[in-house]
């Protein structure tokens, strides 16, 4: 069966990439570009792995992750994605709970490797 992934994202070019490369690598895929939708999203859908803009529309992204630890309904694999490539950036996202951080751009073929590797954790 198809893994199910959350794109959380508010750029719609790269929602429309990463759902491509996505659903070309054999993934099921699921978009939201803000908080409250990506909460929603989750929630119904129940994703694998959920990929999560750190820096959304005048929100913060990790809110999601907050949000969906909070009521028990976190993904079991969340990762950050982000423009930032800082330590601070970094240490934010881990504590957050997520799992990895990726600094865009992010290449098709080393995403794709990374959520084969964590869904085989």
């Amino acid at each position: 069966m198809a893994s199910h992934v959350l794109v959380v994202e508010d750029s719609a070019l790269l929602t429309n990439a990463l759902r491509l490369l996505l659903e070309v690598t054999g993934h099921r895929v699921s978009v939201a570009a803000t908080v409250r939708d990506a909460v929603s999203t989750a929630r119904t859908t129940r994703p694998d792995v959920m990929l999560l803009d750190v820096t959304l529309q005048q929100e913060d992204g990790l809110d999601v992750l907050r949000e969906l630890e909070r009521t028990g309904d976190a993904p079991r694999i969340s990762v950050a994605l982000t423009g930032h490539d800082s330590p601070e950036v970094h240490e934010r996202c881990l504590a957050a709970g997520c799992r990895d951080v990726l600094v865009k751009p992010v290449s098709g073929a080393e995403l794709s490797a990374r959520i084969d590797a964590w869904l085989q954790e």
